[in-house]
């Protein structure tokens, strides 16, 4: 790893460790809309069938009763969304696997058609839910894109992770995405690069499958990134965990993919023009619901308890379960609106000159510059666009800004941790 690279890692873990300090508490109402809402709904659903040692996100094992209880809840919290006021057009669902109870999923989705002026439905599932009944019911409740967590085709790599007796062999997954082809507007992979033990041959494999196989329409390639737990976990199940190797991936999978596929984002590939990725929107604020949400409304940071039961209690008696926030000062601001747009390729300078009154430039000045003289960055007629150089950085930022929110979720996690070990095994919470 060059050792610039290396120590842009290292301040960004300290900026994103500062920023992922929320005050603890609450409950705290969700704010009122103001009247450019976001056009974001994020709805998080932490129920999975198995549990995969990497996964810093907010999951539990699925229990049909728990679930079918935390769903009655989750609608609730919507209903309040909107009589707060908002309506958002863009919804993406994660987890945990929601389509893991496929009945109460949709239940939720009618809701939230009913409730707001929705135009996109995007999804996240796993490969064992890529199934003829299951294709045509997100298709009645409007969802367009569906992204699938493949993460490899390499058995090896699928057995350490836990998920080869889950979701099946590399040639089953495969097979079951070359099916689901043409079923939504959008299907996308969910795949992982710098895994331990992954080879510049099974990468370039997994390349060659999606590509020239099953010819998927989008890719999304997340570096590993992990929190203080996962990498622990991951270190007795597929061993140390390095970041030497990272940068040589990511120009694997770039020269690799780059004849057949645009970049959408620094680490979404889209066969075409138009596709969306779930992480880029025009307005960086955006709804989180359900247990383990987020928020991010006029400057300020939310977050959903973590626990199952508090969540459905608080839901019941408040209609809100934000139990933590974090204030951003401008500066913060300034700098999470330039990661996240840039994190998108391409930042209209202009447009965040209005925002910030013109004061852009002065609250930013050194990350600009920094920008400039590593080359990171072309800017062209108020356009600033992340250069092949400047990609790469950025995945360094999106992968620590991933961290910070990934370890404060462990904090949160170990809050309730008496209450996930009666739901998961002790390994689990």
């Amino acid at each position: 790893m060059r050792w610039a690279d290396r120590l842009l890692g290292h301040y960004l873990h300290s900026v994103f460790t500062r920023q992922m300090r929320f005050e603890l508490g609450g409950p705290v109402a969700l704010p009122e809309a103001t009247q450019s809402g976001p056009d974001v709904l994020y709805i998080h659903v932490p129920f999975c069938e198995s549990l995969c040692p990497f996964c810093s996100f907010h999951r539990v094992l699925l229990n049909r009763d728990r679930a079918k209880t935390y769903f009655r809840a989750l609608r609730g919290e919507i209903r309040c969304v909107a009589e707060r006021g908002y309506h958002p057009s863009v919804v993406y669902v994660g987890g945990g696997t929601p389509t893991a109870l496929t009945e109460e999923l949709c239940e939720t989705l009618v809701l939230v058609r009913g409730l707001f002026p929705v135009q996109q439905i995007s999804i996240e599932t796993n490969p064992n839910h890529l199934r003829e009944e299951v294709f045509g019911t997100l298709k009645q409740v409007g969802v367009n894109r569906v992204s699938v967590g493949v993460q490899s085709f390499d058995d090896r790599l699928l057995r350490a992770m836990g998920r080869y007796d889950s979701y099946g062999s590399g040639e089953q997954i495969a097979q079951r995405l070359f099916e689901a082809g043409g079923r939504f507007d959008t299907l996308n992979a969910d795949m992982i690069f710098n895994l331990p033990g992954q080879t510049a041959q099974s990468l370039q494999q997994d390349v060659h499958i999606l590509r020239d196989l099953i010819g998927i329409d989008q890719v999304s390639w997340y570096p590993l990134m992990t929190s203080r737990r996962t990498g622990s976990a991951m270190r007795h199940t597929m061993g140390a965990y390095s970041l030497e190797n990272e940068r040589l991936c990511y120009d694997l999978i770039r020269q690799s993919m780059g004849d057949c596929y645009q970049l959408s984002s620094v680490w979404c590939l889209s066969r075409k023009s138009g596709l969306v990725d779930e992480y880029i929107a025009a307005d960086t604020d955006y709804i989180g619901v359900g247990s383990g949400s987020f928020s991010y409304l006029n400057g300020v940071m939310y977050a959903n308890t973590f626990s199952l039961r508090r969540y459905a209690r608080l839901i019941d008696e408040r209609g809100s379960a934000i139990t933590a926030l974090r204030p951003l000062s401008l500066r913060d601001q300034a700098y999470y609106d330039m990661v996240m747009t840039l994190f998108g390729l391409n930042m209209d300078v202009n447009t965040l000159q209005r925002k910030y009154r013109g004061r852009l430039h002065r609250l930013l000045w050194k990350e600009l510059l920094l920008l400039r003289l590593t080359g990171a960055v072309h800017t062209e007629g108020g356009q600033m666009r992340l250069t092949r150089r400047g990609q790469y950085q950025w995945v360094i930022t999106m992968r620590e800004f991933f961290t910070g929110i990934n370890n404060f979720r462990d904090q949160m996690r170990h809050q309730v941790r008496a209450e996930l070990d009666i739901l998961d095994p002790p390994a689990g919470y």
